[in-house]
């Protein structure tokens, strides 16, 4: 992996992002994390010197290319990109908006597109380069009540696999991996509205998501983030296309 120097992480500030961001910065890659709140983002970046933080929205493609001009300004080209950033919501079907819809895919398919986009060129013209999505095991499966999510992390998985099928023969290699849930504070969210929706207490709410896992455990963000290391080092060159579920089973 000494070949490749910078690294950008998408919703960084937080979860799998922050965790990435951190195993990255720690085997001495220069990270950049990016997402919409500076307050979490300069925290992870307190945390280690190589992390650098940068306020952006992946879902508007003037703030990603300022994004990109600055931190590759500073600190060299992209030679990692791990499309992390994303959002849920839990609704029937027929109860979901026209808003709610449009709002999850923008973020997570769009969203993730207008990450990698700015890289891929160059990536293929350096001969390298690692392009990671963050994807889910919904993009592997249907799940109930997540249908817009469900929708665009398939859609994830759909782009990684386009992605790859282009940039087969330059070096740079493109994969998702698919975690089931992950212990973070997007699930801490769902599990208040569990909380608040059914009058379930706390331990018996989180006890749920844990058991929806095959596994009945709850994932931590480090094993999502060794995951991620392992396909941006040497060891992985060949792999390529692939969509990796992290899930306690199948």
């Amino acid at each position: 992996m000494t070949a490749l120097r910078h690294a950008l992480v998408t919703g960084g500030g937080s979860g799998i992002g922050r965790a990435v961001a951190l195993a990255l910065a720690e085997s001495g890659i220069a990270v950049t994390v990016c997402g919409r709140k500076a307050a979490p983002l300069e925290a992870v970046a307190a945390g280690n010197p190589n992390i650098h933080a940068h306020v952006a929205d992946i879902t508007d493609e003037t703030s990603v290319a300022a994004l990109y001009e600055a931190a590759e300004s500073a600190r060299g080209p992209f030679d990692i990109v791990v499309a992390n950033a994303g959002i849920a919501s839990s609704a029937p079907a027929y109860r979901t908006t026209l808003e709610d819809w449009n709002r999850i895919l923008n973020v997570n398919l769009t969203g993730a597109f207008l990450t990698v986009r700015p890289a891929l060129k160059g990536m293929a013209e350096r001969g390298r380069g690692r392009i990671v999505f963050i994807a889910s095991v919904a993009g592997l499966r249907g799940s109930a009540y997540v249908a817009p999510y469900v929708a665009s992390k398939h859609g994830v998985v759909g782009l990684m696999r386009a992605l790859s099928a282009e940039l087969l023969k330059t070096g740079v290699t493109v994969n998702a991996i698919c975690p089931g849930y992950v212990q973070t504070e997007m699930l801490e969210e769902s599990v208040r509205r569990v909380m608040e929706k059914t009058g379930r207490g706390e331990e018996e709410a989180r006890r749920g998501f844990a058991e929806i896992n095959p596994n009945h455990r709850l994932i931590q963000p480090e094993e999502v983030a060794a995951a991620a290391m392992w396909l941006v080092g040497d060891a992985a060159i060949s792999v390529t296309g692939q969509a990796i579920a992290i899930s306690g089973g199948s």
